[in-house]
Order: structure tokens, then C-alpha cells, then sequence
């Protein structure tokens, strides 16, 4: 499996980049998972439903499935930070790509998704510098980066140039299960 991070400011493209990507993949054959850092609660379900009752009943796990796809919700009785190597395990090993949305800080290959902040906002700076994970930055706008990155700069709005580079380069991605400390 090879794996793939893309980290940028929020409002910076990465979902809708992701959301474009995807096909692009898809139209080589290849299978591709997602993994989506979320900052803040959410939820899948929806109250009334058997498997919202169940959870609100106190199951641990709930399992839906049916022949065309299966959910897993978990609920933790205290909060949990999983590594994104933890979630990684969670996935069909496999699959072609898994795409990371998020997760900036992880030891992982990534995409720095770029885009100059709006008129009033403050500068963002890029991250490719000190982070030596950061393989390419997109941006939509490469003459107004702070600096030039020492990386390939692909265009943001091009997924599937961005598609082709990586499969062109998938040997960096390679996903290697970490040794526990």
C-alpha cells in the first residue's frame, strides 16, 4: 500500500483536491482509501436509526453492513488520540493509496497543500522547509509562495497531473508499518 499525507491550513483546498484526486486514481484501477483527521465531534449516525439506539443503549462497537459497504462506529468511554498509524492497521491492507487528510504532524510522505491566505488574514507560511516529509507543495499560485520550496511545485488545480506525478514517484510512498518502540 503506499500512503500519502496532504497537509495545508484549513480553507487551503485539501478536500476538494482529495475530492478531484480520487477519480483520478480510480481511473488506473487503483483502489484508494481516505484517512480524515477530524478537530472536533462527529457523528455518522442519526438519532431514531437501530444502530443510534444501539450506541445510545451503551454498545461499545456497532458494526452496519450491508452488500454494498460497512460502517464501524466506536465509542470510547474516555478520549482517544489515535495515531494515524493506529488507523492505518484499521484499514484493508490491500488496498493501492490511502490519502491522508490532516494528520500534519505525522512521520508520513506528504503533499503541502498551499493557497495564499485572503486579503487581512496573516501570512501562511510554508511548512515544506522544516518538515522533511513534504515531498511536493500544490499550490494554484506558485509566483506568491513566502519562498521557493527545495521540492517539486505542481499545480494545485491540476489533480490529475498531481495523480500522474504520483504514481510516476510511488516508490516514496511506500507504506512501511512502523517498529513499536
Amino acid at each position: 500500500m503506499k500512503v500519502v499525507g496532504f497537509a495545508g491550513y484549513s480553507g487551503s483546498g485539501k478536500t476538494t483536491l482529495l475530492e478531484q484526486l480520487i477519480p483520478c486514481l480510480r481511473a488506473q484501477g487503483l483502489r484508494v482509501s481516505v484517512v480524515k483527521h477530524a478537530h472536533h465531534r462527529f457523528d455518522i449516525d442519526h438519532p431514531g436509526k437501530d444502530s443510534w439506539r444501539h450506541r445510545q443503549a451503551g454498545a461499545f462497537e456497532v458494526v452496519v453492513a450491508s452488500e454494498h459497504r460497512l460502517a464501524l462506529m466506536r465509542e470510547y468511554e474516555q478520549p482517544q488520540r489515535l495515531s494515524v498509524h493506529e488507523l492505518l492497521a484499521q484499514l484493508d491492507p490491500t488496498v493501492d493509496w490511502v490519502l491522508i487528510e490532516g494528520y500534519k504532524e505525522s512521520g508520513l510522505p506528504k503533499i503541502e497543500v498551499w493557497r495564499e491566505p485572503e486579503p487581512g488574514r496573516p501570512p501562511r507560511p510554508l511548512r515544506q522547509p522544516e518538515d522533511p516529509w513534504v515531498l511536493a507543495v500544490a499550490t494554484d499560485r506558485p509566483q506568491r509562495l513566502p519562498q521557493p520550496p527545495s521540492c517539486p511545485v505542481l499545480d494545485l488545480n491540476r489533480a490529475d497531473a498531481l495523480a500522474t506525478w504520483l504514481l510516476d514517484n510511488g516508490s516514496l510512498f511506500e507504506y512501511v508499518i512502523p517498529c513499536p518502540p
